[in-house]
């Protein structure tokens, strides 16, 4: 029987790029969103209160040349979990990921996957399946050359039009 590999050993093994596409405008709950609703906000010149384990893991990607991509597709006005994401992405953006949006109504041309994804080194796709109250239920993992190959054809066309996050306004 074969193991299925975690996002860890997927990223810990990628050589050359690992991209993200988003596509949902709101996802679980969790304790960080709630404390930023409530008007927490992270002070980004003390990164021991806000560097998490994750950024470390993309650091060290990102340090071993790999090229790490997340692209959102996101309604407008965004949400309140969307607005977070943006502000919080200065994290991702540090440990150097690149990150762009792309509003939704600039997306109606363009066929993407009906689901969020990873793709590690163009071969698998890790695709994540969410409930419609935005909880996480499973991975699901998929190496079939024609559904990768979608995938990183989607990625792309949405890459190619988006934003970068600097030159992003949430509206």
């Amino acid at each position: 029987m074969q193991s299925i590999p975690t996002f860890d050993d997927l990223l810990a093994d990628a050589k050359r790029s690992a991209v993200h596409l988003e596509l949902r405008d709101s996802y679980y709950s969790n304790p960080r969103f709630e404390a930023w609703r409530q008007g927490a906000r992270v002070d980004w010149s003390d990164r021991g209160t806000w560097w998490r384990p994750f950024h470390q893991q993309i650091a060290d990607a990102v340090a071993r040349g790999v090229v790490v991509r997340r692209a959102r597709v996101v309604s407008e006005p965004v949400t309140d979990y969307i607005r977070w994401e943006h502000y919080v992405t200065h994290a991702n953006v540090t440990s150097g990921e690149e990150v762009r949006w792309l509003p939704r109504r600039q997306a109606s041309d363009l066929l993407v996957p009906g689901n969020d994804f990873w793709i590690f080194d163009g071969d698998i796709v890790e695709i994540h399946h969410f409930s419609g109250d935005g909880t996480f239920l499973e991975d699901e993992y998929i190496t079939d050359s024609p559904t990768v190959g979608l995938c990183c054809d989607a990625f792309e066309r949405v890459w190619a039009r988006a934003i970068p996050h600097a030159d992003y306004e949430i509206r």
